[in-house]
């Protein structure tokens, strides 16, 4: 018996290092994009990472992907330490319109997926997602203009 165990755990371990070198680079963005810090998104995808693997041979028959990006987004909004306010174009957005935003527009997923997902109405999600997109093509606020060195010849 302790054979085959040794030869499961192996191929479960195979198989999960091809899946997460495969998906980890498209899901480390999302995370980046949801948390505007590297360093962050980092850690956030290895916990996500980290449960996937946990639960990898319940997860037969589903999609890997799947549960990983779910359990990203999850983390993310039930964490407020991954919430701060990052960097980037999106970091004006709430939380919630982050999430949003990347789940509908980076990950493709579908309205009615989303909202089940976020535990939203459809409704919500699209009155979100309009009011996100909205933001994201005004514009920002100009600097303020710095004083010219240049001065004008007499």
């Amino acid at each position: 018996m302790g054979q085959r165990r040794a030869t499961a755990e192996r191929l479960r371990g195979a198989e999960f290092e091809a899946f997460a070198a495969g998906a980890a680079g498209r899901l480390l963005h999302a995370a980046v994009l949801l948390t505007g810090d590297p360093a962050d998104a980092d850690a956030l995808l290895c916990a996500a990472l980290t449960r996937t693997y946990a639960n990898w041979y319940r997860l037969r028959g589903e999609d890997p992907y799947a549960y990983t990006r779910a359990e990203v987004f999850r983390r993310y909004a039930h964490r407020p330490h991954w919430r701060r306010t990052g960097r980037g174009v999106l970091a004006r957005l709430t939380p919630q319109e982050r999430l949003i935003v990347v789940l509908r527009l980076y990950e493709g997923v579908a309205e009615e997926q989303a909202a089940a997902q976020l535990g939203l109405p459809a409704d919500r999600v699209r009155a979100l997602c309009l009011r996100a997109m909205a933001a994201l093509r005004s514009r920002p606020p100009a600097p303020p203009a710095a004083p010219s060195s240049v001065t004008a010849a007499p």
